[in-house]
């Protein structure tokens, strides 16, 4: 069995934003010269998220309406989590419901996708570097 592991670093500028890591992904999987198996894409932080979407960019604002809609940042004084000193409870809430990981199936060497499915990389609480695994495993 073959297998690679990659670290993929984001540092977005604002507290919020998305990032389609796809064809880095896709890349990674060319690299590991797996051609039937399994990609697993995780945020190893717990206040992003890594999700699988349409790569259109009304449906990431209206993503960014919604989730804000649920999990309002200010006030920030609503949130138990803040008054330890951290202001990003919302940030916690908005990883929930976007998710941790993805899986996609590698058929032929490539990303096994639906129509219109791209990989991305969700920020709820940035101005600093966070991490996302990578992990291919397969023949």
């Amino acid at each position: 069995m073959k297998s690679l592991t990659e670290h993929l670093w984001f540092e977005v500028p604002n507290r919020r934003g998305f990032v389609n890591i796809t064809n880095t992904v896709d890349e990674l999987v060319r690299k590991s010269g797996v051609s039937e198996g399994l990609c697993l894409v995780n945020a190893m932080h717990i206040t992003s998220a890594v999700f699988i979407n349409d790569a259109e960019e009304g449906l990431l604002h209206d993503y960014e309406v919604w989730l804000e809609k649920l999990a309002p940042h200010a006030p920030t004084s609503q949130y138990h989590h803040n008054r330890t000193g951290e202001d990003n409870a919302d940030a916690h809430m908005k990883r929930q419901i976007m998710g941790r990981e993805v899986v996609v199936a590698i058929t032929k060497g490539k990303l096994d996708f639906g129509p219109w499915e791209q990989i991305f990389y969700g920020e709820f609480d940035g101005r600093r570097r966070k991490r996302v695994l990578v992990k291919i495993i397969g023949e």
